[in-house]
């Protein structure tokens, strides 16, 4: 039996938003819950109400784009996410915030709330005012006055998601490159602050740096 094609994201979810109603639709990903150094990053993006793939398809032309589709930031390669990131960011039709949270603040309020944070920071950062919010993953913003729906797996299924995610990961790999200039022993340009055995062996030789997750395992028996 041939296996069904996967779909890649798609307005869908946006698109009935937009029929019963809610102009300012907002995507919403992270990047960096789980690496041991470095800030955790979220993106919020609002596709304008009633956007068309083929408008976005012209706006492709001309870009070296035309081979591949967005997709989640992980099956994107680095340099096709940078290609999307600056037609993201460009677009009329895409109104964008990002959230920043420092690993100091991680380690102060715990990973889970630091992206929930981030998110928040990213909303607040829109030129929009929020009417629905779409969350990639298991939780909702419980605080937040806003209709909202969390879908797992989101930014493989939804766009504004999926726009969101490679927002964030570019913002956050950026971060993590200009870390490496200064902490150079660590290569955070090849593995951007993941537990790799790379990582663990400077760990091991240098112990954690400044921006390292102190309450991040292994680091906080390390530093107990």
């Amino acid at each position: 039996m041939q296996r069904a094609k996967q779909k890649l994201p798609n307005l869908a979810e946006e698109q009935k938003l937009w029929r019963y109603g809610y102009r300012f639709v907002i995507g919403l990903d992270e990047a960096g819950r789980g690496p041991l150094a470095g800030p955790v990053c979220a993106a919020a993006v609002c596709i304008a109400a009633n956007l068309k793939f083929s408008s976005f398809e012209r706006y492709l032309v001309g870009r070296k784009i035309k081979d591949f589709k967005i997709k989640d930031s992980k099956k994107l390669s680095a340099k096709q996410r940078e290609t999307w990131y600056e037609i993201l960011t460009t677009h009329h039709d895409i109104n964008l915030g990002i959230g920043i949270i420092s690993e100091k603040v991680i380690d102060k309020i715990n990973i889970f709330e630091a992206t929930k944070l981030a998110m928040k920071k990213a909303i607040e950062l829109l030129k929009v005012s929020p009417e629905f919010l779409l969350i990639d993953g298991t939780f909702i913003l419980e605080d937040l006055q806003i209709n909202q729906k969390a879908v797992k797996r989101g930014d493989e299924k939804i766009f504004s998601c999926a726009a969101a995610s490679i927002i964030a990961k570019v913002t956050r790999d950026r971060l993590m490159m200009r870390y490496a200039k200064k902490y150079p022993e660590y290569n955070f340009e090849k593995h951007k602050g993941y537990g790799t055995k790379q990582h663990f062996a400077a760990l091991k030789k240098y112990g954690p740096c400044s921006i390292h997750r102190l309450t991040f395992a292994p680091l906080k028996k390390s530093h107990q």
